[in-house]
């Protein structure tokens, strides 16, 4: 594979900082609260589990969703959220091993490092959208699809998320990281590259144009594995239940 064109433009640019600013998206995260807080009937301690009714059913994984993702959004929507994270961090993908070697052979490590700190922070700053589209997948859930996740796999609300937010979170999300990447000094030299690379960017491997598009991936991958992470405590340890609500109804279908 040849490169060797291609790097001088990276080995030109400067390590430059990127920072993460988060606007406005409490306000998003007040739409799930909201949610889990409304139509939510008082719930004696000593109801029954096996009486729920729709409402009880429906209300219950409803607030339980909005602990779950407004959890994910404000760890991830964070500064460090992802890149101090090693479990969502985004690495150099694949196709692009070859900038970051040549780069630490070169004893440009700071820019490989910056190469990845800049994708990282991208999707820090995309997350917060995610609280306002979470929020209409919850308010918009039907009592069939309320009943479906209670009584799915252990994943079942995450892939509902998946299903039904995907398209919305990409949408709003890429634009972000688009900007982000753009802005920061090292990622901003290797979009130039592949943009002036024209018809030749096959010789930089499959995918290598769409580095705002692996991260946007990747941001969602890791959206979704935090939620993931939530829903499992709330399924199988009676002490993540933080309500009488929650109480009820998980109690009701664990028999725990």
């Amino acid at each position: 594979m040849k490169t060797t064109g291609a790097m001088p433009v990276l080995l030109l640019v400067c390590a430059a900082g990127s920072s993460v600013v988060h606007a406005g998206w409490k306000d998003y995260l007040d739409v799930l609260t909201d949610t889990g807080k409304t139509a939510q009937p008082t719930v004696p301690q000593t109801a029954p589990a096996v009486n729920l009714t729709d409402s009880e059913m429906v209300s219950g994984l409803k607030e339980a969703l909005g602990k779950g993702t407004q959890f994910a959004v404000d760890q991830l929507g964070r500064e460090g959220g992802f890149l101090d994270n090693a479990a969502v961090k985004i690495p150099m993908p694949e196709s692009l091993t070859w900038v970051e070697s040549t780069l630490r052979t070169l004893h440009q490590e700071e820019l490989a490092d910056e190469f990845v700190a800049t994708m990282n922070h991208a999707a820090e700053q995309a997350v917060p959208e995610a609280a306002g589209i979470f929020g209409e997948a919850i308010k918009n859930m039907s009592v069939e699809d309320a009943r479906g996740i209670l009584t799915g796999p252990d994943d079942a609300a995450t892939e509902y998320f998946r299903a039904h937010t995907s398209a919305a979170l990409t949408e709003k999300m890429r634009p972000i990281v688009a900007e982000a990447t753009s802005r920061a000094g090292v990622t901003s030299a290797y979009k130039n590259m592949t943009s002036s690379a024209g018809g030749l960017t096959g010789l930089l491997g499959t995918g290598a144009t769409d580095l705002d598009g692996y991260v946007t991936g990747k941001t969602l991958d890791g959206l979704f594995l935090m939620i993931a992470e939530e829903e499992k405590k709330i399924r199988e340890n009676p002490l993540a239940r933080s309500t009488d609500l929650l109480k009820k109804v998980f109690g009701a279908y664990s028999g725990q």
